[in-house]
């Protein structure tokens, strides 16, 4: 009896040594955000050169557009042509969905949600988008390896613009074709 409460006894009691805490985050994850936060800032001021420091030279992008870079020439020549004077702002910067996903210590896959506002053909436009992130740890610095932004192919602004310009298209066409039946009426009913 005494030995079974003496086995007990040493269960209870705290051990000497520390056991980590349960779900204790990897301190990977606060890099990431350290890394998330200057990219946004960099995007935000249109820093390029700071952007591209955040990138891997090798990366590869999907935009929401279908377009793809690889590497950063194709990178840089996307941003001059389409990002720089058509982005606007974050209403929502980048958040990620849940802690990344780490391969081996030196990779990290997430994904999220962004909105962004942007000028485009004249108009301002507000996408709502989801990403995939790559990073990878390199020199002690993570970098972007790829990039995935897409917008919902079935609700988006640019198509609500253009069901909506198709709309009022077809309701020009048909008021044309009333009032241009109309007038060949009137005018047979002359002849």
């Amino acid at each position: 009896m005494k030995l079974l409460f003496l086995a007990l006894t040493l269960l209870i009691l705290p051990s000497g040594a520390q056991e980590p805490a349960p779900n204790a985050e990897d301190p990977i994850h606060q890099q990431l955000r350290d890394t998330r936060t200057g990219i946004i800032s960099a995007i935000e001021s249109r820093d390029v050169e700071r952007m591209l420091a955040y990138t891997h030279p090798d990366i590869l992008v999907t935009w929401q557009n279908g377009e793809t870079s690889h590497g950063i020439a194709e990178l840089r020549a996307f941003y001059d042509r389409m990002g720089k004077d058509a982005f606007v702002k974050f209403k929502i910067p980048h958040e990620a969905d849940q802690l990344s996903v780490l391969h081996g210590g030196d990779t990290a896959i997430s994904t999220g949600h962004v909105v962004a506002e942007y000028d485009l053909l004249g108009k301002s436009y507000e996408f709502d988008s989801r990403w995939t992130v790559t990073f990878i740890l390199q020199d002690g610095k993570w970098l972007v390896s790829a990039y995935h932004v897409s917008l919902n192919a079935l609700d988006n602004p640019i198509l609500n613009t253009a069901k909506s310009a198709l709309w009022l298209a077809l309701g020009i066409g048909l008021g044309a074709g009333v009032i241009l039946t109309w007038l060949i009426g009137k005018l047979r009913r002359k002849s």
